[in-house]
């Protein structure tokens, strides 16, 4: 079984507040689609700032729509070549954040 968990690694010249903060655009335009509370219930996401990378749960419908609008926006902003994303092939002990807890 494919992991949920989607792993977005950035380039070292990609700040990764810069980042997460279109990940949060992505997120606010799920909420458009799915509702605010669904949202908040549904979408997970961990930031490891040293490493340059973020963690989203897609396990939901609402977490599948932020990975592809967030995927979007990311290569718009910052360009095609600036980050690679590909699934996390094991369990991870990461916490996750939930979407409403980073508002």
């Amino acid at each position: 079984m494919q992991s949920p968990v989607l792993r977005f690694v950035f380039a070292d010249r990609v700040c990764i507040s810069d980042a997460e903060a279109t990940l949060h655009l992505a997120i606010l335009a799920a909420e458009g689609l799915f509702g605010a509370s669904r949202v908040r219930m549904d979408v997970a996401y961990f930031v490891d700032r040293t490493r340059g990378v973020i963690h989203l749960d897609t396990g939901s419908i609402p977490g599948d729509a932020v990975s592809r609008i967030f995927t979007v926006f990311a290569a718009r902003e910052f360009g095609d070549a600036s980050f690679t994303v590909g699934r996390v092939r094991a369990a991870s002990s990461t916490p996750c954040t939930h979407a409403g807890a980073a508002a």
